[in-house]
């Protein structure tokens, strides 16, 4: 039985070969399913099963030639991702979180031209000392005290540990030395004395100085922000990242003119810490899309910015988190020296976040974001000139 199973496995007459074989045999000799690669060789006739059969093992074998270099592709974010959906579209997105920054920023400059800030004693000028107690004392009855004294708006802020403190109030009418002896009076605390060490006055002239000097430090920083961006990568994205570092202040600045949050210094060192921040994502989206211009071939401008924000997500993701915890913190553990700082940032991140996913790469979409934006092109001077050689013979007759 055994010995007629294989001859008839043998026998190409009696059917079609064996298929779990690559090859079967015929009159002693193996003989190909197809011809050769190179079309060479006695057997390049084959009966019409042959064909069909060989062409479902070359249509097998592209398939999974396919999928191994898709997956390549993808593991490597080639332009094989552009046709699936790992890609995140972003920019589908693009027109409404244009409109929704749009009245974002003109609900932050009616609040800012209507409300104005509520500028703290740093701009507007007071009285600041620096007082010691004996025992560890808490900053409302500090507060409570100066209140029953006549010492309204007073800003308590512990300067190192519990027992000295940093009063800041604004302008008085009494000189130094009246005022020495009403703060000590307002200070001294049931069984705590309190022994003001330093006192100062600051005039409404040095406040409105220090102001004028805060604007022109934004607007360097913004200044110098762009420059970087502009000669570092290129001057479309160096107007997206400014527009992107304009909006999240003006942002921020909207939330403390519209709901009267006090603004001192330690807000304007956060709108400054967060424009470092803003820009430092922003210039990672901005690497990475210049590298996929220069690496992907046959996408488009919008295609190119999806892949580079959905390659840069876990990063940015990872980031926000890591210093979204940081500002919790002192957010809620930082007491009152922090607490506006802390408020500012977060406003700011959240923003910050949000600007250099989509107005940092939609402007410069807008502009015209091309391909030949990054490619280095070669100067005419360092390009070869063809000469052509004449033969004196040629011209002789």
């Amino acid at each position: 039985m055994s010995t007629n199973n294989q001859n008839n496995n043998q026998n190409p007459n009696s059917g079609t070969p064996n298929s779990s074989t690559p090859a079967y045999i015929e009159g002693g000799r193996r003989r190909r399913r197809g011809p050769r690669r190179d079309g060479r060789g006695n057997n390049t006739t084959l009966s019409p099963s042959d064909n069909i059969e060989q062409a479902e093992i070359e249509n097998t074998e592209l398939a999974t030639s396919e999928v191994y270099e898709d997956e390549a592709a993808l593991a490597e974010g080639g332009i094989k991702a552009l046709g699936s959906k790992r890609i995140i579209p972003f920019m589908k997105l693009e027109k409404p979180m244009a409109i929704f920054s749009i009245l974002m920023i003109i609900i932050s400059i009616g609040a800012l031209f209507i409300n104005g800030l509520n500028l703290g004693l740093d701009f507007t000028g007071g009285v600041s000392a620096d007082v010691k107690y004996e025992n560890p004392v808490e900053q409302t009855e500090v507060i409570q005290s100066l209140e029953k004294a006549g010492f309204n708006d007073a800003v308590v802020q512990y300067l190192g540990g519990t027992t000295e403190l940093l009063v800041r109030l604004p302008p008085q009418s009494d000189n130094v030395e009246g005022l020495n002896e009403s703060l000590g009076s307002a200070l001294d605390l049931p069984n705590n004395s309190a022994q003001i060490s330093n006192v100062n006055i600051i005039g409404s002239q040095v406040g409105g100085e220090v102001y004028l000097s805060s604007m022109i430090a934004i607007i360097t920083a913004l200044g110098m922000m762009m420059l970087y961006v502009a000669v570092r990568f290129q001057f479309k994205l160096a107007v997206g990242a400014l527009l992107a570092l304009v909006h999240d202040a003006i942002v921020t600045l909207g939330f403390f003119a519209l709901f009267q949050f006090p603004f001192d210094l330690t807000v304007l060192a956060a709108i400054l810490a967060l424009i470092g921040y803003s820009l430092n994502d922003t210039i990672v989206v901005f690497d990475r899309i210049r590298e996929n211009f220069r690496r992907v071939r046959d996408a488009s401008a919008r295609q190119i910015v999806d892949l580079s924000l959905t390659e840069t997500l876990r990063r940015t993701i990872m980031t926000i988190s890591t210093v979204l915890v940081v500002v919790l913190a002192m957010l809620f553990l930082g007491g009152d020296g922090l607490f506006w700082f802390s408020v500012a940032f977060f406003i700011g991140l959240i923003a910050g976040t949000y600007s250099s996913t989509y107005i940092s790469s939609s402007i410069p979409l807008a502009m015209g974001l091309s391909r030949d934006d990054f490619v280095v092109k070669i100067k005419p001077e360092f390009q070869e000139e063809e000469v052509t050689f004449n033969d004196p013979k040629s011209f002789e007759d």
